[in-house]
């Protein structure tokens, strides 16, 4: 059996596959119109400040489908 050394991040179509993922779930998430006081409106706020977080680890940058713009934008 060979051995061989995976990489230790993801390059290149592997983290523009990964982004595009995530932005299809960020779109899940976010579009449900529910009540604020209901614990699936808890549950995918939870859900979704963890893809956040795990975009920020993987790319070291904010997610760029939550950036805004406009007025005020960076």
């Amino acid at each position: 059996m060979v051995r061989r050394n995976k990489p230790k991040q993801l390059t290149g179509p592997d983290l523009e596959r990964f982004l595009q993922a995530a932005e299809g779930l960020h779109n899940c998430i976010v579009n449900p119109l529910i009540s604020t006081q209901c614990e699936h409106y808890r549950s995918l706020r939870d859900l979704h400040e963890a893809l956040l977080k795990a975009v920020e680890d993987i790319t070291g940058k904010d997610a760029i489908f939550m950036r805004w713009f406009g007025a005020g934008s960076p």
